[in-house]
């Protein structure tokens, strides 16, 4: 690491600038690099190796390599493993954070939330590592049992974001061992580091060499390094997390050769406050749903429908408590909002805030516009990527917000009037990530649980997400789970059927 860190950490030997593949820190074979950026002033902090398709093979080979024996470690010693690396988790949990915030410009106590959460995954599926079972049955054919059995799947390849790079990591990987897969994990561009320092971790906690192996890349390296790692014949599972229009490109790739596929995409999550919510608590809510991390989260809210009976109050309420956060660089105190990761972000923002407000809208709150100057985003110190917080007002279903995902500082609020209309506004888009309702009334709630179209409902909260419970949305919001009982190891695992003939005088 030759750049001057803008930071130090307790434990300097975390941070990593190589690739990490079968137990070694290794660079591209080409010997290029690519720049990490901090979102909050624009400035080159860090470098990592910027693989391609022609470092894939080696990973690979190592991860299969290591699957060979890895896969028949008994259940109890992957779990044992999953909990060691747990704990050094969570022993250096300040430095990751400190990464985290360097790394995607959240504020440390977001970054550190996304520690407290992550964990949950390391320490929940050490649990199910040993809960994994098959079954043995009397079939109707006389003299017979069928017997199933289940075994890991194989090589996963994990296809991250940058928005959470701890909790995606973590969420996945921590299935994949525990199902006693290996893993290839090509993390963000925008992340590498923070992945890194988890690859880190494993090893100290004592996984094999080549059970996680991280291939860093730039974003024009991306697509082909991405596809090479999903057309690899011994790769047998991919697990991918970002936007729809990627996902299918995924899916089509993964098609080719028939590879198991989980995918976690976008979302377009509809935000319900009925008249007779307690708004106090809906507005709680939103603002700790909402704000996080810039509004960049797949499953944040993005658009508000309120009730007429409340609009006024409830947007009144809203824009007060929006005015109170502190916009900043992440790690400095008292910072309550940090930047957008990156500068296209606030790009998409502009054009959709210009749009609605063309379209009849009113801006309640923010300017619509960003800071970013000409040049930012190529780490020459321009300026950070920041956004005011944005409230729309009176918003309607012609504008791009209501078709679009908003992953920036921007919210728009609609106006409806019975529970019917709402709900087919809240189902008037092609996925079906997340929705949320705040309401007392009980035969509304089951109603809405039943008729809203998402794979994950929230009733008087804007926190549903956990490791126990399973993730994943519907439509075009992806397919599988990730994490809750069963279901996610599930997804690394097969299902093998042998059928037996007893003798006849058993």
């Amino acid at each position: 690491m030759t750049t001057k860190l803008p930071f130090t950490l307790n434990d300097p030997t975390l941070l990593h600038d190589k690739s990490y593949v079968g137990g070694n820190w290794v660079d591209a074979k080409s010997g290029k690099r690519f720049d990490v950026i901090d979102p909050g002033n624009d400035t080159i902090w860090a470098s990592c190796p910027d693989n391609a398709a022609e470092d894939v093979d080696a990973a690979v080979k190592a991860a299969d390599d290591t699957f060979q024996t890895y896969r028949k470690m008994n259940p109890r010693k992957r779990a044992q493993l999953l909990m060691v690396w747990h704990n050094l988790i969570t022993a250096n949990r300040d430095d990751i954070a400190k990464l985290v915030t360097y790394e995607t410009g959240k504020p440390l106590a977001e970054a550190q939330g996304e520690l407290e959460y992550s964990l949950g995954f390391t320490w929940w599926f050490a649990g199910e590592a040993e809960r994994i079972q098959g079954s043995v049955s009397v079939p109707a054919a006389p003299n017979r049992r069928v017997m199933v059995v289940k075994q890991p799947i194989g090589v996963a390849v994990a296809l991250v974001p940058w928005n959470f790079p701890i909790a995606m990591i973590l969420r996945k990987a921590g299935a994949a061992l525990a199902a006693g897969c290996t893993m290839v994990i090509k993390p963000s561009p925008e992340t590498p580091l923070t992945v890194l320092a988890l690859a880190d971790l494993a090893d100290r906690a004592g996984f094999p060499k080549g059970v996680l192996n991280v291939l860093t890349t730039s974003l024009d390296n991306t697509p082909s390094l991405s596809e090479a790692l999903c057309l690899h014949p011994n790769v047998h599972k991919v697990t991918f997390t970002g936007s729809t229009r990627v996902g299918k490109i995924v899916a089509g790739i993964c098609a080719k050769n028939l590879k198991k596929c989980t995918l976690e995409l976008g979302g377009n999550c509809p935000f319900i406050v009925f008249d007779d919510a307690n708004l106090e608590q809906a507005v709680d809510q939103f603002m700790l749903l909402k704000w996080r991390h810039a509004g960049q989260a797949c499953i944040t809210a993005n658009r508000l429908y309120v009730q007429s009976g409340v609009y006024q109050k409830f947007t009144d309420m809203i824009v007060a408590k929006t005015k109170g956060l502190v916009i900043g660089h992440g790690a400095k105190e008292g910072t309550t909002m940090g930047p957008v990761t990156t500068p296209n972000g606030i790009v998409k923002a502009e054009a959709q805030v210009a749009d609605a407000v063309a379209k009849g809208a009113k801006i309640a709150l923010g300017t619509g516009k960003g800071n970013v100057k000409e040049g930012a985003g190529k780490g020459q110190g321009v300026s950070g990527y920041f956004m005011e917080p944005v409230i729309l007002t009176g918003m309607n279903k012609d504008m791009l917000m209501t078709r679009e995902e908003t992953f920036a500082p921007v919210c728009g609020l609609y106006s409806f009037e019975t529970e019917d209309e709402v709900v087919a506004l809240a189902n008037d888009t092609s996925m079906g990530l997340a929705s949320y309702a705040f309401t007392k009334n009980m035969d509304r709630v089951f109603r809405l649980a039943e008729n809203l179209e998402a794979g994950m409902i929230g009733v008087n909260t804007g926190n549903s997400s956990a490791a126990e419970s399973p993730f994943g949305g519907i439509k075009e919001s992806g397919y599988g789970k990730e994490s809750g009982k069963d279901v996610a190891v599930a997804e690394y695992l097969i299902s093998k059927t042998v059928t037996i003939t007893l003798e006849d005088h058993y």
